[in-house]
């Protein structure tokens, strides 16, 4: 796709992506790599017994981090820029939880793209992560991503 394309698409919807598991497997993964070792992440029976959750739920920053893999299902390549870079985020917002062995996918709305020196943009989507049967997403989110 040409950037002139991309530029057309402001205000749309980019895509959704595939439905992707988030269970308790990669949970436990996450809480040993980050050290974030939360009962609501680990342990089942007290999550059930102490909180209104009902077992244990994913890390907020897992599900985040899961945006990286979700929006590459649905974000275009563009001719001639082959290196996209994390340039952050804004407005983050976690609105619920994402209980182990849910599933999620996530759907963008570009919102702005911005030529910031010759040959790189700046490209702002608007991502909605939801889980399968719950009417609150997981979270809302402005990606910023460098194409260069």
């Amino acid at each position: 796709m040409e950037i002139d394309d991309l530029h057309q698409k402001i205000g749309q919807e980019l895509g959704t992506s595939d439905w992707f598991c988030v269970d308790q497997a990669r949970i436990d993964a996450f809480a040993d790599v980050t050290k974030d070792r939360q009962f609501i992440h680990l342990d089942a029976e007290r999550a059930a017994r102490e909180t209104d959750l009902g077992g244990t739920i994913a890390h907020g920053y897992l599900t985040l981090s899961l945006l990286t893999y979700l929006s590459g299902q649905i974000m275009p390549k563009l001719d001639g820029l082959n290196t996209i870079i994390n340039y952050g985020l804004n407005r983050l917002r976690f609105l619920h939880p994402v209980p182990a062995g849910s599933r999620i996918r996530a759907t963008l709305i570009l919102s702005k793209v911005t030529e910031r020196q010759k040959g790189s943009y700046l490209v702002e989507c608007d991502a909605r992560v939801e889980i399968e049967g719950v009417d609150k997403p997981a979270l809302l989110v402005t990606t910023l991503g460098l194409y260069m």
